[in-house]
């Protein structure tokens, strides 16, 4: 929301050195990094003779990455999803108060389309009409909305 800030990122993304990229490409960089790097010291691995005492090392450096892989993909997977879901929300009450949605400490159980019923009440009539509502459900809390 702060317009200074919003100017400098422009300025920084549009600069020869960023080659026009967005920030969220550089953001995902470690992303792809850790999931590479298993894949490398698997190569490696398979490349290193298996009578070479450096083959236990790498087998080990394989190992070693590959339960760091499997710890920072999730929560990584996590945070991504939930950036995604928040930049895809426009909505008055995000407008009004500021919500953190990334946080740590929450995450997304389910998300999906539902058909809701709305009833409307006339002076001289009642009238019910269908309305189509996507929803994300948190483990603390539920976000419900449509598309505009």
């Amino acid at each position: 929301t702060n317009p200074a800030f919003k100017e400098v990122l422009s300025r920084i993304e549009s600069h020869e050195d960023c080659r026009n990229l967005p920030m969220i490409s550089f953001l995902i960089l470690p992303m792809q990094r850790v999931t590479r790097l298993p894949l490398l010291m698997d190569t490696i691995c398979q490349k290193t003779p298996k009578d070479s005492a450096k083959y236990e090392n790498c087998k080990q450096a394989l190992k070693e990455v590959s339960k760091v892989h499997s710890q920072v993909i999730p929560v990584l997977f996590s945070i991504f999803k939930k950036v995604s879901i928040f930049e895809g929300l426009q909505c008055d009450f995000l407008a009004l108060k500021p919500f953190p949605l990334v946080s740590s400490s929450r995450w997304l159980l389910k998300r999906g389309e539902l058909t809701t019923y709305v009833e409307d009440t006339g002076l001289f009539s009642k009238r019910t009409s269908k309305q189509q509502v996507y929803f994300f459900l948190f483990n603390d809390v539920l976000i419900i909305t449509k598309k505009k």
